[in-house]
């Protein structure tokens, strides 16, 4: 892209320069300025380390290392270069090596983030309130590491590969910086290459709509039903392993079981991901487009007079895993899922 100024009724072109020839060093000056204010490349983002590379057998230090609104944990990497080298390579073995991080190793890390950077304040109390949350939960901690990768130029192959591996469930970003010369002045512009901020929805529902149709089409995927047994007797067949929560709670409703404590329990349990029981009203727009939450039907639950929905996120472990937090709480209760 080509800058202009306008002036006396002309357009004159402001000169493309390269870092190089500006001498903005990468670590020095562009890290240290973008760290400052990340959210010119990584909106919603908390920055908690820099050159992080808290781990064995390996020198490899991720640029700066953050952390979103969703609680996803965000790798970024720099480059001054016309290509951007070998970012993506480099980007996805950092987000292997971090993907196991839990939140209080983060709190760890962030900590000593604030102290090399003079930041004052408690770290974890810090990170709840960037994140909105009450306290720590580790099952909805780090679900994704998402990637941002910001260079000068991108080379045909790194963008080819970058929306490659999109398609296949990664996030990962491209920005663009190009430097001008203006009068003796250094400026900067800023763009998102992938995704394209016009097209973005566009761009992720094609991408979900790939992952669907890979997953239609392979013989892996999980498609079984299961019985749920109660107390040692069959109490449905055949149900989906979306809808487990939900037969659980009406299994409960159904053999007199569903008291406030245990629908306490219930209601804040995030097995599948997300709070599992809601009224409709507190359904977030991204849980809705999702449709995490069936709420265009009727409320699914009723309980002291009110109207609920059960989340709908479980994955192939998830039903042992609830069934284990239940029996734990309230040993009473025994629940077998079999398929």
């Amino acid at each position: 892209m080509t800058l202009y100024k306008i002036s006396d009724q002309q357009l004159t072109e402001i000169e493309r320069t390269t870092f190089a020839e500006q001498n903005v060093q990468e670590r020095p000056e562009l890290q240290a300025m973008l760290k400052q204010q990340i959210e010119i490349i990584s909106p919603d983002t908390l920055v908690v380390a820099e050159e992080f590379g808290d781990w064995d057998g390996s020198r490899r230090r991720i640029d700066l290392l953050g952390i979103d609104k969703d609680a996803n944990l965000v790798v970024i990497e720099l480059k001054r270069t016309e290509d951007g080298g070998y970012m993506e390579l480099q980007s996805i073995r950092y987000a292997a090596m971090i993907s196991t991080l839990t939140f209080e190793k983060l709190v760890q890390i962030y900590g000593n983030y604030q102290s090399n950077n003079n930041i004052k304040g408690d770290a974890a109390q810090q990170i709840l309130d960037f994140l909105e949350w009450i306290e720590p939960d580790e099952d909805n901690f780090a679900q994704e590491v998402k990637i941002v990768l910001a260079s000068a130029e991108f080379s045909k192959e790194l963008t080819t590969s970058v929306m490659w591996l999109n398609d296949f469930g990664l996030d990962i970003r491209c920005i663009r910086m190009h430097p001008y010369n203006y009068n003796g002045d250094t400026l900067l512009d800023v763009q998102s290459v992938i995704p394209i901020p016009e097209v973005a929805d566009y761009q992720v529902q094609i991408q979900e709509k790939k992952q669907k149709e890979r997953q239609s089409r392979s013989s892996s995927r999980d498609i079984s039903k299961v019985n749920l047994y109660y107390n040692e007797k069959l109490q449905h067949e055949k149900i989906l392993k979306a809808d487990i929560g939900l037969i659980t709670i009406l299994t409960l409703q159904e053999n007199g079981e569903l008291n406030s404590e245990v629908f306490d329990f219930l209601r804040k349990d995030r097995t599948c991901g997300f709070e599992l029981i809601k009224k409709k009203d507190q359904v977030t727009e991204n849980e809705e487009k999702y449709k995490r939450y069936r709420i265009s039907s009727e409320s699914e639950v009723q309980f002291q007079g009110e109207g609920y929905y059960v989340a709908r996120n479980w994955r192939r472990s998830s039903s042992e895993k609830f069934k284990k937090k239940m029996e734990a709480r309230f040993p009473s209760l025994s629940f077998q899922f079999v398929e």
